[in-house]
C-alpha cells in the first residue's frame, strides 16, 4: 500500500564482530499521522526503523487536531523500541535529532498543562481571519517578513481566530507553542524553538532571525509568551531521568533540535545543492529547492524556511497528495477494492494497473485535486475539487488517471510559480509514497517533460534530520555529506510521446483552476452552512 504505516523492522546488532565502539544516532520524524523513528550509524546505514501513529481528530468539517499526550506516547514508544531491540553499547548512541510537521499550536497554562489539543497545518477554522489578512496589504508586509504565506495554517491566523472567538480560553494561556516544543519541554523542563518551525509560524523574521514585532502585535502575544529561540543544530541535554529510563538511554545524551520537515526532505534526498528540486508526494506533496539566502515571492506564492547556516528552503506545499487517492480507493473505486483484497494484492497497485490503460490526459479529463482547500499555489483554503469534461464515454479508469494527473498538475504549477522566483531546476529529486507507484512516476517526468531521479534512502526526513544530528555532534564534516547516505538513485526519463497531450491540457487546467476561485469561497460558505457549528471548546 502506498500509504500505510509499515511494519517496525529491526536489525538486532548484539551479535556483530566488531570490536570497536560504532556511533549511532536516531532520526525522528514527528509526522501530521506518526512518528517515525530510524536508526543510523555514520555511514547513513539503517540499522531500525519504527513507525508509531496517533489519530487526528476532525469532529467539525475545518478542525484538524491530534492529542499531544498520544503523540509524545508515540514519540516514547518509538525511540524505547528502537533502543530495546539495537542492543546498543553504553556510549554508541550519540545523538537524537528531530524532525516536526511545521505549524502546529497548543496552548499552555502557567503550569505548562496543555488547554487545546495540538492544532495541526490542516485546521481551517481560521480561514476568516486569514482571508481578511491576506486580502490587505498588511498581508502581504508581513508575507514579506517572514516568507510565509497567508492561510489559515499558521499560527499567526490561529492565534487571530482564538484571540477574536474564544477570547477566555487565549487569555487563560501563558504560553503558545508546537508539539516540538512541548514534547522538548515534557523531556528537558526548558522551553526551545528552532528557527526553521518558528519560520513556519508565520511570526518569524527571516531577516533579523527573531519574531517579527509586526506579527506578534497582529496576534496579540509577546516575545515571553513564546519559546526562545535556538538555531537547528543546538544541543539540549540533562533529559529527565523519568523519561531516561523509559527511553533506555543516558539522559545526557544530547537532543540535537532539529528542523522542520519539508527543509529536512530536501536534506534527506541530497537536494541541496543549487537548482535541485525535491517534489514530495505523500499524504500531501510539494516542490522545494535549496538557496544560500531568503527569497520571497512578489505574489506570496511560495514559502521560504530556514534549514541551517547559509540554507533556505524555497517551495509550496500541497494540501493534497495521496489523501485524495485515498479518496479514490474508499469512495470511488469500493468494487476494485474488495478484488484486491479477494486477490491478496494491494488496492493501489490494482487501481494504478487499470489507470495505466488510460491514455495520457485521460481522453480530456481534468480533475482539480483541492477535496482539504489548497495551499500553494493558490493559497485558498475554500478551495473544494471537481472534475471538468466528463462524457458518457469516461469510465472509472478515466477517473483514476484523472486523479492521478491531476496531482502531478497542481505540483507543476507550484514549480512554475517556484520558476519565477528561483529559476527552472537543474534536476529533480522525488520521494513520497507516490515513488512506489511505477505509473505516478512517469506522469511526474511526462508533465514536468525532466528525468526525475528517485533516490533509494529510507524516510528521507528522518535521514535528514539524523544528518543534521551528526553534523551539530561533529560525526560528519557536512550537510554535503548526506550525498554518502542516499544510496543509489533510479532515474525516469520523460516519454516525448505524451508531451502533446500535457502541454495542451495543463493551460486550460490553469486557466480553469483560475476562474473557479471566484466561486470557492461560495461554495465553501454553503458547505459550512449546511454541516455543524464550531463547537471548539479547547480539548
Amino acid at each position: 500500500m502506498y500509504f500505510q504505516i509499515r511494519k517496525p523492522v529491526f536489525v538486532n546488532l548484539e551479535h556483530r564482530k566488531e570490536v570497536v565502539s560504532m556511533a549511532y544516532t536516531l532520526g525522528v520524524d514527528i509526522g501530521t499521522t506518526s512518528v517515525k523513528t530510524v536508526l543510523y550509524d555514520t555511514n547513513g546505514k539503517v540499522h531500525g526503523y519504527s513507525n508509531n501513529g496517533y489519530p487526528l481528530y476532525q469532529d467539525t468539517p475545518d478542525m484538524a487536531e491530534e492529542d499531544p499526550e498520544e503523540i509524545f506516547s508515540a514519540m516514547q514508544d518509538g525511540i524505547t523500541e528502537l533502543i530495546r531491540k539495537a542492543n546498543l553499547k553504553p556510549g554508541e548512541l550519540k545523538g537524537v535529532a528531530l524532525s516536526c510537521a511545521m505549524h502546529s499550536l497548543i496552548l499552555l497554562d502557567s503550569d505548562y498543562k496543555p488547554l487545546t489539543r495540538a492544532i495541526t497545518w490542516g485546521d481551517n477554522r481560521a480561514v476568516k481571519y486569514a482571508d481578511e489578512l491576506k486580502a490587505s496589504p498588511q498581508g502581504m508586509e508581513i508575507y514579506q517578513h517572514t516568507g510565509t504565506p497567508i492561510h489559515p495554517m499558521t499560527p499567526l491566523t490561529k492565534l487571530i481566530w482564538l484571540r477574536n472567538d474564544h477570547p477566555d480560553l487565549f487569555k487563560k494561556a501563558r504560553w503558545f507553542v508546537g508539539i516540538k516544543e512541548y514534547i522538548l519541554y515534557r523531556l528537558f523542563g526548558t522551553l526551545k524553538e528552532d528557527y526553521s518551525i518558528a519560520n513556519a509560524t508565520g511570526m518569524f523574521n527571516i531577516y533579523n532571525m527573531d519574531w517579527d514585532n509586526q506579527a506578534l502585535k497582529l496576534a496579540g502575544v509577546t516575545r515571553d509568551q513564546l519559546p526562545e529561540l535556538v538555531d537547528t543544530t543546538y544541543q539540549l541535554k540533562g533529559m529527565h531521568d523519568q523519561y531516561a529510563k523509559v527511553l533506555g538511554i543516558d539522559p545526557d545524551t544530547p537532543f540535537i533540535i532539529g528542523a522542520s520537515d519539508g527543509p529536512l526532505a530536501n536534506l534527506g534526498v541530497n537536494a541541496i545543492q543549487p537548482g535541485v528540486v525535491a517534489v514530495t508526494i505523500g499524504t500531501s506533496g510539494a516542490v522545494r529547492v535549496v538557496t544560500d539566502k531568503p527569497h520571497t515571492d512578489p505574489k506570496a506564492r511560495v514559502f521560504c524556511y530556514y534549514l541551517a547556516k547559509n540554507m533556505w528552503v524555497i517551495g509550496g506545499p500541497v494540501n493534497n497528495g495521496g489523501v485524495v487517492f485515498r479518496w479514490v480507493r474508499d469512495q470511488l473505486c469500493a468494487p476494485e477494492k474488495v478484488t484486491a483484497e479477494q486477490m491478496h494484492i494491494d488496492p493501489y497497485d490494482l487501481l494504478t494497473q487499470i489507470a495505466a490503460k488510460i491514455p495520457a490526459g485521460s481522453d480530456g479529463l481534468l480533475f482539480f485535486p483541492f477535496l482539504g482547500g489548497e495551499r500553494a499555489p493558490i493559497w485558498d483554503a475554500n478551495a473544494r475539487g471537481s472534475f471538468f469534461g466528463l462524457n458518457r464515454t469516461h469510465t472509472r479508469a478515466h477517473m483514476i488517471r484523472a486523479v492521478l494527473e491531476g496531482i502531478v498538475y497542481n505540483l507543476y504549477t507550484v514549480m512554475l510559480a517556484l520558476e519565477e522566483v528561483v529559476g527552472r531546476p537543474t534536476s529533480i529529486q522525488a520521494n513520497g509514497g507516490f515513488a512506489r507507484s511505477a505509473l505516478w512516476r512517469q506522469m511526474l517526468t511526462d508533465i514536468f517533460e525532466q528525468d526525475v531521479a528517485i533516490p533509494e534512502s529510507f524516510e528521507s526526513t528522518a535521514l535528514g534530520a539524523a544528518t543534521l544530528g551528526m553534523y551539530s555532534l561533529g560525526l560528519i564534516d557536512s550537510l554535503t555529506d548526506v550525498s554518502n547516505f542516499v544510496g543509489t538513485t533510479v532515474v525516469h526519463h520523460p516519454d516525448p510521446k505524451n508531451f502533446p497531450a500535457y502541454r495542451e491540457l495543463i493551460p486550460i487546467y490553469i486557466r480553469l483552476s483560475r476562474s473557479l476561485e471566484p466561486e470557492y469561497k461560495n461554495i465553501a460558505d454553503y458547505q459550512r452552512r449546511h454541516e455543524h457549528e464550531d463547537d471548539f471548546s479547547g480539548k
